[in-house]
Protein backbone atom coordinates (compact mmCIF):
# COMPACT_ATOMS: atom_id res chain seq x y z
CA UNK A 1 0.00 0.00 0.00
CA UNK A 2 0.77 3.38 -0.38
CA UNK A 3 -0.36 7.01 0.74
CA UNK A 4 -1.36 9.82 -1.85
CA UNK A 5 -0.32 13.01 -1.29
CA UNK A 6 -2.98 16.18 -0.40
CA UNK A 7 -4.44 17.46 -3.44
CA UNK A 8 -2.36 19.87 -5.11
CA UNK A 9 -3.09 23.14 -7.41
CA UNK A 10 -2.18 22.86 -11.09
CA UNK A 11 -2.72 26.57 -11.11
CA UNK A 12 0.85 27.36 -11.44
CA UNK A 13 0.36 30.87 -9.96
CA UNK A 14 -0.08 28.70 -7.26
CA UNK A 15 2.92 26.55 -6.96
CA UNK A 16 5.01 29.37 -5.30
CA UNK A 17 2.45 29.71 -2.29
CA UNK A 18 3.66 28.63 0.97
CA UNK A 19 0.20 26.01 1.09
CA UNK A 20 1.10 24.45 -2.26
CA UNK A 21 5.27 24.62 -1.78
CA UNK A 22 4.49 22.39 1.13
CA UNK A 23 1.86 20.11 -0.50
CA UNK A 24 4.63 19.46 -3.61
CA UNK A 25 7.14 18.51 -1.04
CA UNK A 26 8.26 14.75 -1.25
CA UNK A 27 10.84 14.89 0.65
CA UNK A 28 11.78 11.89 3.20
CA UNK A 29 8.63 10.17 1.46
CA UNK A 30 8.27 6.46 1.54
CA UNK A 31 8.11 5.22 -2.03
CA UNK A 32 6.23 5.37 -4.40
CA UNK A 33 5.65 8.75 -4.02
CA UNK A 34 2.44 9.63 -4.87
CA UNK A 35 1.00 13.34 -5.92
CA UNK A 36 -2.63 13.81 -6.46
CA UNK A 37 -3.22 16.86 -8.87
CA UNK A 38 -6.67 19.01 -9.36
CA UNK A 39 -7.57 21.64 -12.17
CA UNK A 40 -10.21 22.09 -15.05
CA UNK A 41 -7.36 22.87 -18.04
CA UNK A 42 -6.12 19.84 -19.52
CA UNK A 43 -2.64 22.14 -20.41
CA UNK A 44 -2.76 23.00 -16.90
CA UNK A 45 -2.86 19.73 -15.21
CA UNK A 46 -0.32 17.98 -17.65
CA UNK A 47 2.21 20.99 -17.07
CA UNK A 48 1.81 20.27 -12.94
CA UNK A 49 2.16 16.76 -13.42
CA UNK A 50 5.48 17.31 -15.45
CA UNK A 51 6.26 19.55 -12.60
CA UNK A 52 5.29 17.31 -9.90
CA UNK A 53 7.49 14.38 -11.62
CA UNK A 54 10.49 16.50 -11.67
CA UNK A 55 10.24 17.23 -8.10
CA UNK A 56 10.21 13.26 -7.24
CA UNK A 57 6.48 12.08 -7.76
CA UNK A 58 6.38 8.57 -8.97
CA UNK A 59 2.77 8.41 -9.49
CA UNK A 60 0.32 10.75 -10.46
CA UNK A 61 -3.43 10.98 -9.32
CA UNK A 62 -6.24 13.13 -11.13
CA UNK A 63 -8.53 14.14 -8.47
CA UNK A 64 -12.01 13.88 -9.89
CA UNK A 65 -13.52 13.46 -6.48
CA UNK A 66 -13.35 16.16 -4.48
CA UNK A 67 -16.80 17.36 -3.14
CA UNK A 68 -15.63 21.26 -2.24
CA UNK A 69 -17.87 24.21 -3.09
CA UNK A 70 -14.56 26.19 -3.75
CA UNK A 71 -12.90 23.40 -6.21
CA UNK A 72 -16.49 22.58 -7.95
CA UNK A 73 -16.92 26.24 -8.47
CA UNK A 74 -13.85 25.81 -10.49
CA UNK A 75 -15.48 22.89 -12.99
CA UNK A 76 -12.30 20.71 -11.00
CA UNK A 77 -12.76 18.01 -8.81
CA UNK A 78 -16.09 16.03 -9.24
CA UNK A 79 -17.66 18.67 -11.18
CA UNK A 80 -15.67 17.21 -14.04
CA UNK A 81 -17.33 14.17 -14.18
CA UNK A 82 -20.45 16.01 -15.66
CA UNK A 83 -18.17 16.97 -18.62
CA UNK A 84 -16.75 13.69 -19.64
CA UNK A 85 -14.99 15.18 -22.56
CA UNK A 86 -12.86 17.09 -20.60
CA UNK A 87 -11.86 14.27 -18.61
CA UNK A 88 -10.77 12.39 -21.39
CA UNK A 89 -8.69 15.62 -22.81
CA UNK A 90 -7.14 15.87 -19.39
CA UNK A 91 -6.44 11.90 -18.76
CA UNK A 92 -4.60 12.43 -22.41
CA UNK A 93 -3.03 15.23 -21.60
CA UNK A 94 -1.37 14.13 -18.78
CA UNK A 95 -0.26 10.78 -19.30
CA UNK A 96 1.03 12.39 -22.72
CA UNK A 97 3.36 14.71 -20.06
CA UNK A 98 4.56 12.28 -17.61
CA UNK A 99 3.65 8.42 -19.79
CA UNK A 100 6.88 8.38 -21.70
CA UNK A 101 8.66 8.11 -18.12
CA UNK A 102 7.40 5.16 -17.08
CA UNK A 103 5.08 7.37 -14.54
CA UNK A 104 1.33 5.85 -13.89
CA UNK A 105 -1.29 7.81 -14.00
CA UNK A 106 -4.41 6.91 -12.10
CA UNK A 107 -8.00 8.23 -11.29
CA UNK A 108 -10.09 8.99 -8.12
CA UNK A 109 -13.55 9.98 -8.92
CA UNK A 110 -16.93 9.95 -7.29
CA UNK A 111 -20.11 7.51 -8.60
CA UNK A 112 -21.51 10.59 -10.19
CA UNK A 113 -22.10 14.27 -9.91
CA UNK A 114 -25.72 13.02 -8.19
CA UNK A 115 -28.02 9.88 -8.11
CA UNK A 116 -29.79 10.39 -11.07
CA UNK A 117 -26.45 10.79 -12.95
CA UNK A 118 -24.13 8.07 -11.71
CA UNK A 119 -21.60 7.88 -14.71
CA UNK A 120 -18.87 6.51 -12.81
CA UNK A 121 -18.89 3.13 -14.88
CA UNK A 122 -18.95 5.02 -18.10
CA UNK A 123 -15.90 7.35 -17.08
CA UNK A 124 -14.01 4.27 -15.82
CA UNK A 125 -14.47 2.26 -18.96
CA UNK A 126 -13.08 5.37 -20.76
CA UNK A 127 -10.41 6.36 -18.33
CA UNK A 128 -9.22 2.78 -19.18
CA UNK A 129 -9.05 2.94 -23.06
CA UNK A 130 -7.14 6.03 -22.62
CA UNK A 131 -4.58 4.53 -20.19
CA UNK A 132 -5.19 5.08 -16.59
CA UNK A 133 -3.38 2.52 -14.83
CA UNK A 134 -5.88 2.62 -11.63
CA UNK A 135 -9.24 3.61 -10.79
CA UNK A 136 -10.37 4.25 -7.22
CA UNK A 137 -14.12 5.34 -6.50
CA UNK A 138 -15.80 6.70 -3.73
CA UNK A 139 -19.11 5.41 -3.08
CA UNK A 140 -20.87 8.71 -3.34
CA UNK A 141 -21.93 11.25 -5.56
CA UNK A 142 -21.21 14.83 -5.49
CA UNK A 143 -24.66 15.83 -4.66
CA UNK A 144 -23.99 13.33 -1.27
CA UNK A 145 -20.81 15.38 0.07
CA UNK A 146 -20.28 12.61 3.12
CA UNK A 147 -24.04 12.80 3.77
CA UNK A 148 -25.84 9.36 4.42
CA UNK A 149 -23.79 6.32 3.89
CA UNK A 150 -21.52 5.16 0.87
CA UNK A 151 -22.74 2.92 -1.84
CA UNK A 152 -20.84 0.02 -3.30
CA UNK A 153 -22.97 -1.90 -6.00
CA UNK A 154 -21.50 0.55 -8.50
CA UNK A 155 -18.08 -0.02 -7.46
CA UNK A 156 -18.91 -3.49 -8.20
CA UNK A 157 -20.36 -2.85 -11.42
CA UNK A 158 -17.21 -0.95 -12.53
CA UNK A 159 -15.21 -3.76 -11.47
CA UNK A 160 -17.25 -6.32 -13.20
CA UNK A 161 -16.39 -4.58 -16.56
CA UNK A 162 -12.28 -3.60 -15.35
CA UNK A 163 -9.16 -4.69 -17.00
CA UNK A 164 -7.13 -2.35 -14.34
CA UNK A 165 -7.12 -2.28 -10.75
CA UNK A 166 -10.16 -0.57 -8.74
CA UNK A 167 -9.87 0.77 -5.30
CA UNK A 168 -13.18 1.00 -3.17
CA UNK A 169 -13.54 3.85 -0.98
CA UNK A 170 -15.78 5.14 1.43
CA UNK A 171 -16.94 4.41 4.91
CA UNK A 172 -14.16 2.15 4.96
CA UNK A 173 -13.71 2.32 9.32
CA UNK A 174 -12.52 -0.90 10.57
CA UNK A 175 -11.29 -4.30 9.53
CA UNK A 176 -14.58 -6.09 9.56
CA UNK A 177 -15.71 -3.17 7.37
CA UNK A 178 -12.94 -3.94 4.85
CA UNK A 179 -13.07 -7.27 4.25
CA UNK A 180 -17.24 -6.52 3.81
CA UNK A 181 -16.32 -4.12 1.04
CA UNK A 182 -13.83 -5.58 -0.94
CA UNK A 183 -16.06 -9.39 -0.51
CA UNK A 184 -19.01 -7.28 -1.92
CA UNK A 185 -17.54 -5.32 -5.04
CA UNK A 186 -14.86 -7.64 -5.63
CA UNK A 187 -12.12 -4.32 -5.38
CA UNK A 188 -8.32 -5.20 -6.00
CA UNK A 189 -7.82 -2.99 -2.71
CA UNK A 190 -9.33 -0.41 -0.29
CA UNK A 191 -8.19 3.25 0.23
CA UNK A 192 -9.12 4.82 3.94
CA UNK A 193 -9.27 8.46 4.08
CA UNK A 194 -11.31 10.15 7.30
CA UNK A 195 -10.87 6.66 9.50
CA UNK A 196 -7.06 7.19 9.23
CA UNK A 197 -7.74 10.67 10.69
CA UNK A 198 -6.33 10.23 14.44
CA UNK A 199 -5.77 6.41 14.11
CA UNK A 200 -2.96 5.57 12.25
CA UNK A 201 -3.12 2.07 13.32
CA UNK A 202 -5.94 1.49 11.72
CA UNK A 203 -3.88 0.23 8.61
CA UNK A 204 -2.07 -1.98 10.19
CA UNK A 205 -5.32 -3.51 11.92
CA UNK A 206 -6.87 -3.96 8.29
CA UNK A 207 -3.98 -5.46 6.65
CA UNK A 208 -3.86 -8.37 9.62
CA UNK A 209 -6.80 -8.91 9.92
CA UNK A 210 -7.21 -9.44 5.95
CA UNK A 211 -3.99 -11.76 5.77
CA UNK A 212 -4.85 -13.73 9.35
CA UNK A 213 -8.24 -13.01 10.32
CA UNK A 214 -7.61 -12.24 13.55
CA UNK A 215 -8.24 -8.47 15.25
CA UNK A 216 -5.45 -6.75 16.52
CA UNK A 217 -5.97 -4.76 19.70
CA UNK A 218 -6.59 -0.80 19.84
CA UNK A 219 -3.71 0.49 21.17
CA UNK A 220 -2.98 1.26 24.60
CA UNK A 221 -3.25 5.33 26.24
CA UNK A 222 0.63 4.94 26.67
CA UNK A 223 1.03 4.19 22.67
CA UNK A 224 -1.40 6.78 21.25
CA UNK A 225 0.46 9.09 23.36
CA UNK A 226 3.83 8.43 21.78
CA UNK A 227 2.45 8.33 18.14
CA UNK A 228 0.85 11.58 19.08
CA UNK A 229 4.02 12.86 19.83
CA UNK A 230 5.41 11.87 16.88
CA UNK A 231 3.25 13.02 14.78
CA UNK A 232 3.29 16.23 15.90
CA UNK A 233 7.51 16.70 16.37
CA UNK A 234 7.18 15.94 12.47
CA UNK A 235 3.88 18.41 12.15
CA UNK A 236 5.65 20.95 13.43
CA UNK A 237 9.02 20.13 11.62
CA UNK A 238 7.52 20.35 8.56
CA UNK A 239 4.94 23.57 9.24
CA UNK A 240 7.19 25.84 11.21
CA UNK A 241 5.64 26.97 14.61
CA UNK A 242 2.89 29.09 13.76
CA UNK A 243 1.24 27.48 11.12
CA UNK A 244 2.30 24.29 12.76
CA UNK A 245 0.54 24.99 15.99
CA UNK A 246 -2.88 26.22 14.32
CA UNK A 247 -2.85 23.21 11.85
CA UNK A 248 -1.98 20.64 15.13
CA UNK A 249 -4.89 21.13 16.97
CA UNK A 250 -7.65 19.56 14.54
CA UNK A 251 -5.03 16.03 14.77
CA UNK A 252 -4.75 16.02 18.50
CA UNK A 253 -8.78 15.85 18.88
CA UNK A 254 -8.79 13.39 16.37
CA UNK A 255 -5.85 11.36 18.56
CA UNK A 256 -7.82 11.91 21.50
CA UNK A 257 -11.76 11.61 20.59
CA UNK A 258 -13.25 8.87 23.32
CA UNK A 259 -10.36 9.73 25.75
CA UNK A 260 -12.07 10.73 29.16
CA UNK A 261 -11.97 14.48 29.36
CA UNK A 262 -10.52 14.72 25.80
CA UNK A 263 -13.68 17.73 24.75
CA UNK A 264 -12.79 19.62 28.02
CA UNK A 265 -9.01 19.09 26.98
CA UNK A 266 -9.67 19.95 23.66
CA UNK A 267 -11.28 23.19 24.29
CA UNK A 268 -8.43 24.82 26.46
CA UNK A 269 -5.54 23.30 24.20
CA UNK A 270 -7.03 25.55 21.72
CA UNK A 271 -6.19 28.55 23.28
CA UNK A 272 -2.21 27.31 23.56
CA UNK A 273 -0.14 29.83 20.91
CA UNK A 274 3.29 27.59 21.13
CA UNK A 275 4.51 24.46 20.00
CA UNK A 276 6.18 23.66 23.55
CA UNK A 277 2.82 24.39 25.45
CA UNK A 278 1.23 22.09 23.17
CA UNK A 279 3.33 19.44 23.94
CA UNK A 280 3.20 20.10 27.54
CA UNK A 281 -0.41 19.82 27.65
CA UNK A 282 -0.38 16.64 25.94
CA UNK A 283 1.96 15.33 28.55
CA UNK A 284 -0.07 16.48 30.82
CA UNK A 285 -3.49 14.54 29.39
CA UNK A 286 -2.05 11.18 29.18
CA UNK A 287 -0.46 11.76 32.75
CA UNK A 288 -3.70 12.76 34.07
CA UNK A 289 -2.87 15.47 35.73
CA UNK A 290 -3.62 18.10 32.60
CA UNK A 291 -6.38 20.13 34.83
CA UNK A 292 -4.22 21.10 37.61
CA UNK A 293 -1.49 21.70 35.60
CA UNK A 294 -2.85 22.94 32.42
CA UNK A 295 -2.20 26.37 33.10
CA UNK A 296 1.09 26.09 33.23
CA UNK A 297 1.41 25.01 29.52
CA UNK A 298 -0.20 27.56 28.65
Amino acid sequence: GYAVSEMAASNALLWASDKTTRRINHDGEIAPKAVQIAGADPDMMAQAARFNVERGAQIIDLNMGCPAKKVCNVAAGSALMQTPKRIAEIIQSVIKAVGADGIPVTLKMRTGWDREHRNAPEIARMAEDLGIAMITIHGRTRADKYQGMAEYDTIAEIKSHSGVPIVANGDIDSPAKALAVLRHTSADAVMIGRAAQGRPWIFRQIDHYLNTGELLADPSEAEIAGWLRDHLQDHYAFYGESTGVRTARKHIGWYLKGLHGAKVFRDALNQLESTESQLRAIDAFFNHRYESEFRQAA
